[in-house]
């Protein structure tokens, strides 16, 4: 697509990775600040017309509404209402698969601070997208290619 691409896991504040390293899971107050950067990524590449892909593990549906609305998301502190206008346009892709599809390939990642045992705690925190988000769900069962023409024709639909 030529769009940028961003890892979010590349923002983590140096004590999310250590906490994480030490295999223990991050709750909202490890996580809020790092979304709140990655909202203002976001927004500082739409505001220069620069579309843009961001890899995130936004397990919850205030997480997603932070990426989208900033802090203003957490101070509101109010469901995402239909037609509501969100701060930035953003398509979340969640990526579903089974756990031990998910655990395979983590065991295969090396260098990452986050450790395969922590993949439990991520499915038990994970608040799969739901109307009025904007989202897709594609599986992780389907091969590579299949994932990107799924994704790349949502993107390309607007």
């Amino acid at each position: 697509l030529g769009w940028k691409f961003y890892d979010a896991d590349d923002y983590h504040p140096l004590e999310n990775k250590k906490k994480m390293a030490k295999g223990i899971p991050l709750n909202d107050e490890d996580r809020i600040p790092w979304l709140c950067t990655l909202h203002d990524i976001l927004r500082r590449e739409d505001s220069s017309r620069q579309d843009a892909i961001l890899a995130c593990s936004a397990l919850k549906k205030m997480y997603r509404r932070v990426l989208v609305n900033g802090a203003s998301a957490i101070e509101s502190n109010q469901p995402e209402q239909p037609g509501e206008n969100p701060a930035l346009k953003i398509l979340f892709v969640h990526l579903d698969g089974p756990m031990d599809i998910i655990a395979g390939r983590l065991e295969k990642r090396r260098g990452h601070f986050m450790p395969p045992e922590l993949l439990k705690s991520q499915f038990d925190t994970l608040e799969p997208p739901s109307a009025p988000e904007n989202f897709i769900t594609v599986s992780l069962e389907k091969s590579l290619p299949e994932i990107v023409l799924e994704i790349e024709h949502a993107i390309l639909q607007g």
